[in-house]
C-alpha cells in the first residue's frame, strides 16, 4: 500500500510539472529608442539639453576670452613687472591654462550627466507603458529590438506601446542629437 501511495503522489507530482512546463512563454521585442525619439517629452528635453549644451560653451568662451585678455596684459605690463610679481602672475596663468584644458571633458560631463537627468522620467515612463503592455498582452519576456538577430513581426510591442502613451504611428521623430562644439578653438 505504501509503494502505491507514493507511486501515486510521484506520478502527480509528474503531471503537475509537466501541466506547469505547457504553459505558454510569449516572447516579445520592442526597440525603445525608436519610441522614446518620438514621444513629445523627448523635443523638449533635447531643446533643454541644446540649451545647456550651449550656455556651458558660452561659458567656455568667455573664460577663454578672459584668459586671451590676461595674457595680452601680461605681455603688455611684463616689462615693468618686478620679478616676483612676473612669477606670480605667470603661476596664475599656468593654473587656468590648467583649468581650460580640462573644460572640454568638464563639459561632456555635465552634458551627460543633465542628460541621464532629464532623460529619467521619460525611460521610466516607457518602461511602465511596456509592462502594461506586456501584462496586458501576455508577454511573459520583452527584449530589446537590437539584442535580437531574428523576429517575427507580430511580436514588435511597438505599435501596442506606441499607441498606450498616445503616440500617433505616422510621426516623424525629430533629430535627437546635439551639435558639438568647441569652445578652446
Amino acid at each position: 500500500m505504501k509503494k502505491f501511495i507514493t507511486l501515486g503522489l510521484i506520478s502527480l507530482g509528474i503531471f503537475g510539472v509537466s501541466n506547469t512546463s505547457t504553459a505558454q512563454i510569449k516572447i516579445g521585442y520592442i526597440s525603445a529608442d525608436e519610441i522614446i525619439v518620438l514621444m513629445p517629452e523627448a523635443a523638449k528635453v533635447d531643446t533643454a539639453l541644446n540649451q545647456f549644451q550651449q550656455s556651458l560653451y558660452q561659458n567656455a568662451q568667455d573664460k577663454q576670452n578672459t584668459f586671451n585678455e590676461a595674457v595680452a596684459k601680461f605681455y603688455k605690463d611684463s616689462a615693468t613687472m618686478n620679478p616676483s610679481l612676473k612669477e606670480v602672475k605667470r603661476t596664475e596663468l599656468q593654473k587656468t591654462v590648467q583649468e581650460l584644458s580640462g573644460a572640454e571633458q568638464a563639459i561632456q560631463q555635465q552634458f551627460e550627466q543633465k542628460r541621464q537627468e532629464l532623460s529619467l522620467p521619460i525611460q521610466k515612463k516607457l518602461q511602465a507603458a511596456i509592462q502594461e503592455v506586456a501584462k496586458e498582452n501576455g508577454y511573459t519576456y520583452v527584449f530589446p529590438k537590437e539584442a535580437l538577430l531574428v523576429a517575427p513581426p507580430g511580436d514588435d510591442l511597438a505599435p501596442l506601446v506606441k499607441k498606450k502613451l498616445g503616440i500617433k504611428s505616422n510621426v516623424v521623430p525629430k533629430s535627437n542629437t546635439v551639435p558639438k562644439q568647441n569652445p578652446t578653438k
